[in-house]
């Protein structure tokens, strides 16, 4: 899998948040490539990623390392439990603009926060007003992963009420599978 930009759709459902990428077709959403299933209320959380909707395959998985994971890493392994890397988020940055650490083995730290101040101090008063907390947030926002001052990868949000990304992919060796449990995380571990 060596692709330069995916597609990532979120369904909300009852029980799970459920996250189809795709590979790029020209701009637009081709053949399905990863399939998530993040179930809700978990006390510790571990996410699946397989490579379609019969969750036959497994392509990677992510772990918390800890149960309250205010400042702790998620471990992500490849389908054979193999460490690939892993993510943290930024606890202190990420009171005013979410900030997330990606680390892969050999290629150093990427750290990814919100593009927009503004948008992520209006996503901040968004969930703290009593009866709007429960409406989806309706703005786009996107986070940036730099390493060394060049440019990682990037999580756009396409839609203004549909959780639509586009993950634009702009370093040549990060393992694709990291990029879409770190996208993943984004929206997943966030509540977005």
């Amino acid at each position: 899998m060596n692709h330069s930009a995916l597609h990532m759709h979120q369904k909300v459902t009852f029980a799970v948040n459920r996250y189809e990428i795709f590979a790029d077709n020209n701009g637009e959403p081709g053949p399905l490539i990863a399939f998530v299933e993040q179930k809700r209320l978990k006390f510790k959380e571990e996410v699946t990623i397989y490579t379609d909707s019969t969750k036959r395959t497994v392509l990677a998985a992510f772990k918390a390392r800890k149960v309250i994971d205010l400042g702790s890493g998620y471990d992500v392994a490849d389908a054979d439990g193999r460490s690939i890397g892993l993510f943290r988020k930024d606890f202190g940055k990420s009171l005013l603009n979410s900030t997330w650490h990606l680390d892969q083995a050999g290629a150093g730290t990427a750290t990814g926060s919100e593009r927009s101040q503004g948008i992520a101090v209006l996503r901040r008063v968004w969930n703290f007003l009593p009866i709007i907390e429960n409406i989806p947030f309706p703005f786009r926002y996107h986070f940036d992963f730099v390493r060394d001052g060049k440019p990682v990868f990037s999580v756009d949000k396409k839609t203004w009420l549909r959780d639509h990304y586009r993950i634009e992919i702009a370093d040549a060796e990060v393992d694709r599978r990291l990029v879409i449990a770190q996208a993943v995380a984004v929206d997943a571990l966030q509540s977005r």
